[in-house]
């Protein structure tokens, strides 16, 4: 059985986020959409929240699993069995920072390759800081984020404000 992996923090999970993994799912028996913790980070969304909202989010995908991980990836994959990280590219700015990446999983894990799915043209300026500012300041977010996080941001930015 061949498995992957995408990561990512998910804060909000886009509708980029979505055709990578519809995409990425096409080409393995299963891919573990999994969110990683970066304590450096502040999120809008909580780990949990990110979950369910990628559970819903990737629901029509048959072979997806979502996870969550506040570790390296090197170590999920080794205890996870996982050979394949799969990443989206929206610039060249995003493949230096994924390239380094790559290189550092694979000093670490090196059976583990990592391979890039280019963005599809229609989502390559949607980011998930992009939709939180827009959402932040009461901007219509359709079309860029899958429809129940288009109601979570709603919920939050309603609660904040």
């Amino acid at each position: 059985m061949k498995k992957a992996i995408c990561t990512g923090s998910f804060d909000p999970v886009t509708n980029g986020h979505v055709n990578i993994f519809e995409r990425a799912a096409r080409l393995v028996d299963e891919l573990i959409v999994c969110v990683f913790v970066n304590e450096q980070k502040k999120y809008l969304f909580d780990t949990t929240e990110r979950v369910d909202l990628l559970r819903a989010a990737t629901a029509h995908i048959e072979n997806v699993t979502v996870d969550a991980s506040s570790g390296l990836v090197a170590d999920y994959i080794k205890q996870h069995d996982i050979n394949l990280i799969i990443r989206g590219l929206r610039s060249a700015t995003d493949f230096e920072y994924e390239a380094n990446m790559a290189q550092m999983t694979r000093h670490l894990v090196p059976t583990a390759e990592t391979i890039f799915l280019l963005t599809a043209p229609q989502f390559l300026f949607i980011s998930s800081s992009g939709v939180r500012e827009l959402a932040h300041f009461g901007g219509d977010v359709r079309g860029l984020v899958p429809e129940c996080v288009e109601f979570a941001l709603q919920a939050k930015m309603n609660i904040r404000n």
